[in-house]
């Protein structure tokens, strides 16, 4: 069984000084003097695949904006390049620069692309799963998003190195310089530093916006940013963060399998559920559910009482229940698979026919596997035929192999806590503020944890905001909640515009 650890693909900090050396980049900018730069650079392999920059204009309900596909070239110490990272920003014409907020997005995995967010959430054109089946992605339509950001925002995707179109130049350095929490981080950080400085946004204010892991690289980007390029932000956007790695694995970890429970309980109340009803799964699943799990298995009638409580709160079969001591094991097959139907880990409402229903073989995820794979060949087309960047490599908007390979901590293997260090940020910057996105039915990244580490901080605890949509890990494929977040985001930014 794959652990929800291992199936984040969809989606140390307190030094104020990185371990890692600072990356440069050579910014992209259509001007003789950056063309000149790069032309002294020499690239091989795939990175010498990647075309020059394509930079388009485009309209979006009325809105004149600006579209950049391109790359940065990020460098080591010595000045010589170790990679190219993909990126492209909507930039709305005409914008007063200095007021109009940049927002900066990045995916999480580790090893996912951004195409999940671009086409999926924010960006001007939107990729939509047919209303008839939500998880038919053979039949995704591409076409304007009438709920982008671009109102209220521009936008910039990134890449991280070794997904979608970025490409590191050594392979086999590309772990030790990339694959990493604080590698990463200084990555990412030095990027937007230079898009910043080379498009002459230092006055604008500056928002992170990350899904799934993207949540732990918020938090560790917005760090970097402040300690090594001095860069402070104004908020945070997290959508279906995972923020504490232990807390996403429920095998002999009764708190995290408490926080689970309400997705599951959510679930099975779907589509009738509430922000009354999830408060109401919450306040049950830590005040009584969590003290029979993390105490003496229950056993005898009180045991049975128990069991088929949560069989009926969850609507998982009470043998099942019973059988796994009142800890669903999230991705077992006894749990996954009901009746012929596999429920998907991301969003637990959503089913197909299960490949596997007799348990002899693993069941792939119906988002990881199935029609969430729909994002990498639209982006490859709609990167070529509508913003000019036409390439022969393949679009990787999952990468097992970064996945794989990345390294949680300098010392070895162990998750690290973000909860101290999003404390330390929000104490040092009393302006940072942070907006949190989670789908009822997420399994993956449930939205029980995001109000267990708001409830846990000590310092801004007020400036975080937590918001629940109809939907799951991807909550933005469903029309109505991506328009909800749309709106809910545009309404959070402005406060900051109020207060200017």
């Amino acid at each position: 069984m794959m652990s929800r650890r291992a199936l984040l693909l969809a989606l140390s900090l307190l030094s104020p000084v990185s371990a890692f050396p600072a990356l440069a980049a050579d910014a992209p900018k259509d001007t003789p003097k950056a063309d000149a730069a790069k032309a002294s650079d020499s690239f091989t392999g795939e990175a010498a695949l990647l075309p020059t920059d394509s930079v388009t204009k485009h309209h979006l309900n009325g809105i004149a904006y600006t579209a950049h596909a391109g790359t940065l070239t990020l460098r080591g110490p010595d000045g010589k390049p170790t990679a190219r990272m993909f990126y492209v920003s909507y930039t709305k014409d005409g914008a007063a620069d200095a007021k109009r907020p940049v927002s900066y997005f990045f995916n999480g995995g580790p090893g996912a692309a951004t195409a999940y967010l671009n086409l999926g959430a924010a960006g001007p054109v939107a990729l939509t799963m047919p209303p008839k089946d939500a998880t038919d992605g053979t039949h995704a339509k591409l076409g304007d998003n009438p709920d982008s950001w671009l109102p209220f925002t521009d936008m910039v995707f990134f890449d991280a190195v070794g997904t979608g179109y970025s490409r590191p130049l050594d392979t086999a350095k590309a772990g030790d310089q990339f694959y990493g929490v604080k590698q990463d981080a200084s990555t990412f950080a030095k990027a937007i530093q230079l898009w910043t400085a080379k498009n002459s946004r230092q006055s604008s204010p500056h928002y992170l916006v990350g899904e799934s892991y993207g949540g732990i690289r918020s938090i560790q980007v917005a760090n970097a940013l402040q300690m090594e390029q001095g860069i402070l932000l104004n908020g945070v956007v997290m959508l279906s963060p995972a923020i504490e790695m232990p807390l996403l694995d429920t095998d002999e970890n009764p708190l995290s399998a408490a926080l689970m429970i309400p997705s599951l309980i959510s679930a099975h109340e779907s589509p009738n559920v509430t922000q009354q009803s999830a408060d109401a799964a919450y306040e049950w699943a830590m005040g009584t559910y969590l003290p029979k799990v993390a105490g003496k298995i229950p056993s005898g009638e009180d045991g049975k009482t128990f069991y088929a409580e949560v069989a009926h709160r969850t609507g998982l079969p009470e043998d099942v229940v019973t059988r796994q001591h009142g800890v669903p094991a999230i991705g077992s097959h006894d749990v996954m698979s009901q009746n012929g139907r596999l429920h998907g880990l991301y969003d637990f409402t959503q089913t197909i026919a299960d490949p596997a229903a007799d348990g002899l073989d693993e069941s792939p995820d119906p988002t990881l596997f199935g029609f969430g794979r729909a994002y990498g060949n639209a982006f490859s087309g709609y990167a070529a035929n509508d913003l000019g960047f036409q390439t022969p490599l393949t679009y990787d908007l999952l990468s097992f192999k970064v996945n794989s390979s990345w390294k949680w901590s300098e010392g070895g293997p162990a998750p690290v806590h973000q909860i101290p260090v999003l404390n330390r940020l929000l104490a040092l910057d009393p302006g940072l503020r942070v907006f949190v996105a989670n789908g009822y039915y997420d399994l993956a990244c449930p939205f029980g944890t995001a109000r267990w580490m708001k409830d846990h901080l000590t310092v801004g605890a007020d400036r975080v905001s937590l918001h629940l949509y109809q939907g799951g890990h991807m909550l933005y494929t469903r029309p109505a909640s991506r328009h909800a977040l749309s709106l809910d985001v545009a309404s959070w930014m402005q406060q900051d515009a109020i207060q200017q």
